[in-house]
């Protein structure tokens, strides 16, 4: 029996739902969100945050823990997720991990090499090079790294010659233990959500739709008349990213900017399943509309249930 559970899977198959339904059945674990966007505080519907309520009843790690001013990281997230699940062993209770971005996963499971970041620096690179300088640049230092990257993908690229600024090291050699999967530096249990294409689909316009209601287009409308400006990190953040795009006119329609925000978010799904399926450790589940039925299935993989609090 592991201590703690990373529930995996792509967006929208129910991962926040099981964990809470976990976390109040055993009794004594802790929910560690492992998603990139959940950390900006005031950026809620789209990333689909866990209530105040929900997080009254069950604590939650890493979230709601910067502004969305501030610039987040792979580094940071590893870094305040170890430090909760020391916390919370310290405190005799399991964490439960919960999210959707295989790198963040791994960096946590995994305790990955990740490099720091420099702002300044990266600053001075962002600045001085166009995006075709700056990839001929790193096609010069790193040409691994740059092969695995699209020419246009500015962000990647100037964080890659940042590294390599940084460290001395080629951008590439970070990521060699991405395709090893040996046992986890965590004492863990990965347990993978699955759902169809087809009704992974539904479920994301589903979900997209509810936001509308929910009023996301104004919580992004919010979050651009702040006095200060999103940070890259958190204007990439799907959702945000086109519907900031409408209200600053690249967009005319708002039809278009929540339809682009269902397309992309099917195609980000997609990667998260072809990223997650090269990991054999993670034990798949197909998601049951039965909530109780699952949270049953998970216990059986994780503990037994001999230990499990009623």
């Amino acid at each position: 029996m592991t201590r703690h559970l990373a529930i995996i899977g792509p967006t929208a198959t129910g991962k926040s739902a099981l964990a809470l339904a976990l976390a109040a059945h055993i009794g004594d674990a802790e929910i560690v969100s492992l998603d990139s966007m959940q950390v900006y505080r005031g950026m809620d519907i789209g990333t689909a945050k866990p209530s105040v309520a929900e997080r009254a009843a069950v604590p939650h790690h890493l979230v709601d823990v910067a502004d969305p001013s501030d610039e987040w990281s792979v580094r940071a997230t590893q870094r305040g997720a170890q430090r909760a699940i020391a916390d919370i062993e310290t405190r005799g209770k399991r964490a439960l991990l919960v999210g959707g971005t295989g790198l963040y996963v791994r960096a946590v499971v995994d305790a990955l090499d990740v490099p720091a970041t420099d702002e300044g620096v990266r600053a001075e690179i962002d600045a001085q090079l166009s995006t075709p300088d700056a990839y001929e640049r790193l096609h010069a230092l790193d040409p691994v790294a740059a092969s695995r990257m699209e020419p246009t993908n500015r962000r990647r690229i100037v964080r890659a010659l940042e590294v390599i600024e940084l460290t001395g090291r080629p951008f590439s050699s970070f990521g060699t233990g991405l395709t090893e999967y040996g046992s986890p530096a965590l004492d863990v249990t990965m347990i993978g959500l699955s759902l169809s294409p087809g009704d992974l689909g539904r479920r994301i316009g589903e979900r997209v739709a509810a936001m509308k209601v929910g009023g996301l287009l104004e919580e992004v409308r919010a979050l651009l008349n702040r006095p200060l400006s999103l940070s890259r990190t958190a204007r990439q953040a799907i959702g945000y990213r086109e519907l900031a795009d409408h209200l600053e006119g690249a967009i005319p329609a708002e039809a278009d900017a929540f339809d682009l925000v269902v397309r992309r978010t099917r195609k980000f799904a997609r990667r998260q399943r072809v990223w997650f399926a090269r990991d054999p450790r993670i034990d798949w589940i197909a998601t049951d509309e039965n909530l109780d039925d699952l949270v049953s299935a998970v216990l059986a993989r994780w503990v037994p249930t001999t230990s499990v609090v009623r």
